[in-house]
């Protein structure tokens, strides 16, 4: 199978094996390495754009061509063009305008890049070498990124990483990244990143017949990611205490379609709901980092965990994210018993995501 039926799938660090678990589910293809956010597939069918409908990642690129990396002093920066001959950059351009139906070629070229460990040379060095590189290739301007201006939305955007190893050029499939989702123009503090909000979804195995709860649902990401992934669960119901918030949600959901969810103000610490009626809860709750509790949540937190355990069926689960495992002994305490911890670096921050399901009566 040809080079360009190879994709790169990246998301946040810690979710790689979601991703990886939704490519096979999709039947995408095989996986032929999972690295530092991301995950590398060979492609069953070169021209398959599910690649662009996956949830868990930030997003996905045509790989272009790959080298040793050139290590941390500045004077192996302009080794780096190399990887702009080797990438085929007309070619790989015109497998992805096949795989989006597009017509028209990109004007242009900007180009973002990472590393991982300390060097004398910065980003912008590393993107201006191949940049320059592939514009002379395809005799296209070139747009740097140095000068702090956006490049045109409509430029041709390419990704250098570079984690110690391996140098790994890559091509964007979508004009956009995956992460940001079309529906989600309404937010507040504390607003939930949609391919992590996907993970969540995911890890809480929601199915037919589910009543899906978020006690906090602020702009309401984890509960549209949930329906949009999963329409064969009976409802959805959100609860905020903020008016701001269900107002941020109510708009997202009508962008979304996502209409059989259920917005309604309520205390997170004591919802309208009877004992025993929630398969799942998702939920992102507000522990101080960035958003401050109210109400019932305030005034005594751990007993949060008592009215979760409430509200689950005996076979329910809770998928929710902490900033700190250190909230889980309250939630023992109340009958809970945490069956999944998993560490997910976003955005220069931890935070961990906890499975919880109600312990068995000894």
């Amino acid at each position: 199978m040809r080079d360009d039926a190879h994709f790169v799938a990246r998301c946040a660090r810690g979710l790689e094996p979601q991703l990886a678990a939704e490519i096979l589910q999709r039947e995408l293809g095989g996986i032929t390495a999972i690295a530092h956010r991301s995950v590398h597939v060979r492609a069953w069918r070169p021209y398959d754009t599910g690649v662009t409908a996956l949830r868990t990642a930030d997003d996905v690129f045509l790989l272009a061509a790959r080298g040793r990396d050139v290590g941390t002093r500045k004077a192996g920066v302009p080794a780096l063009t190399r990887l702009a001959g080797e990438a085929a950059p007309d070619r790989l351009l015109d497998h992805r305008n096949t795989l989006l139906g597009n017509t028209v070629s990109p004007p242009g070229v900007e180009v973002s890049a990472s590393f991982l460990g300390r060097r004398s040379f910065n980003r912008y060095d590393a993107e201006d070498a191949v940049g320059n590189a592939l514009a002379a290739c395809l005799k296209v301007p070139y747009h740097p990124r140095r000068t702090g201006t956006p490049p045109p939305p409509d430029y041709a955007s390419w990704r250098l990483t570079l984690d110690g190893a391996e140098a790994t050029l890559m091509l964007r499939l979508t004009p956009r990244p995956l992460h940001r989702r079309p529906y989600k123009q309404s937010t507040v503090p504390g607003t939930l990143h949609p391919p992590l909000a996907a993970a969540m979804t995911r890890l809480a195995a929601i199915g037919p017949g589910h009543t899906v709860l978020d006690p906090c649902c602020g702009a309401g990401t984890l509960l549209i990611e949930a329906a949009l992934a999963h329409p064969e669960a009976a409802q959805y119901r959100g609860y905020d205490i903020d008016e701001t918030a269900l107002e941020a949600a109510s708009a997202n959901k009508r962008r979304a379609a996502a209409d059989r969810i259920r917005l309604q103000r309520a205390d997170a610490g004591r919802l309208p709901l009877p004992d025993g009626t929630v398969d799942r809860i998702v939920c992102n709750p507000p522990w101080g980092t960035q958003v401050a509790a109210k109400a019932r949540l305030a005034k005594a937190p751990t007993a949060w965990w008592r009215e979760l355990h409430r509200l689950l069926t005996p076979t329910g689960t809770a998928v929710l994210l902490l900033p700190t495992p250190t909230p889980l002994a309250p939630a023992i305490q109340a009958g809970l018993l945490p069956t999944h911890t998993q560490r997910i670096h976003l955005s220069g921050t931890t935070t961990y995501l906890i499975k919880l399901e109600p312990r068995n009566p000894q």
